[in-house]
């Protein structure tokens, strides 16, 4: 494999192990090369508010932060997120698949294995926002749940509106262990290419908006993360 493909689009960014594309991933996953696995967080169709001025937090507590701050997107819609996503299109572009926000669009996706991200802990259960994440998987039939309560600490450090953990992504990766070629087609802060790189996989990702794009180039440029994810053992997806 030649590295990086050259599919007569100039990279925005490109390293050892990951390459990142800035545009329309509808344009440029034509050219691309079929991937092992597409692991994409793709807009959920559900016209989500960046504008996080108007939460306290959950709890009363927290009152009195109210209207402090609007977010990492400055209040900016996401885009593609003002329409109804079909994810189906993603099917032609990689032998596996895991799409995030299987809930928004299940009747667009077949029949397969349903991953679980739980976002708090139990106590919390039910008194702000979801709980929980779901994404689809075309591995097994099994529910396979990870708890990362990470984000919680960094919610006012986070780059991206609806960015996720580097360990989830890790996670996501470590279903399929021999699938070398990863593309992130909704790349936002780089997470996927991150999670990737830490663990010796080839990714690239797509982005449509350039400010992303060059976060996600400085997060490529730091350190291997020390990511253990792949030594620990799964059940089979096929349960």
């Amino acid at each position: 494999m030649t590295w990086p493909p050259d599919i007569g689009v100039r990279p925005f960014y490109a390293d050892e192990a990951c390459v990142i594309f800035h545009g329309d991933c509808r344009e440029i996953l034509p050219l691309l090369p079929k991937v092992d696995l597409v692991l994409a967080d793709p807009p959920y169709g559900i016209n989500l508010d960046t504008d996080n001025s108007r939460f306290c937090g959950g709890t009363a507590g927290n009152i009195a932060k109210r209207g402090n701050g609007i977010g990492t997107a400055n209040g900016k819609p996401i885009i593609g997120d003002d329409k109804p996503f079909d994810p189906s299109f993603l099917m032609n572009f990689g032998k596996n698949h895991i799409i995030w926000g299987w809930n928004n669009f299940p009747d667009k996706l077949l029949r397969g294995a349903c991953l679980v991200w739980i976002k708090r802990n139990d106590k919390a259960f039910g008194s702000f926002l979801s709980d929980a994440e779901i994404a689809w998987m075309d591995k097994g039939h099994g529910v396979f749940c990870w708890r990362d309560l990470s984000n919680n600490s960094i919610a006012n450090e986070r780059v991206h509106p609806t960015q996720k953990p580097v360990s989830l992504m890790a996670w996501c990766l470590s279903f399929f262990p021999t699938a070398q070629l990863i593309c992130d087609p909704y790349m936002g802060s780089g997470t996927t290419l991150r999670a990737a790189k830490d663990l010796g996989r080839f990714c690239i990702g797509v982005e449509i908006e350039e400010k992303y794009c060059a976060i996600a180039a400085e997060r490529l440029r730091q350190g291997v993360l020390d990511l253990k994810f792949e030594e620990k053992l799964l059940p089979e997806a096929e349960a």
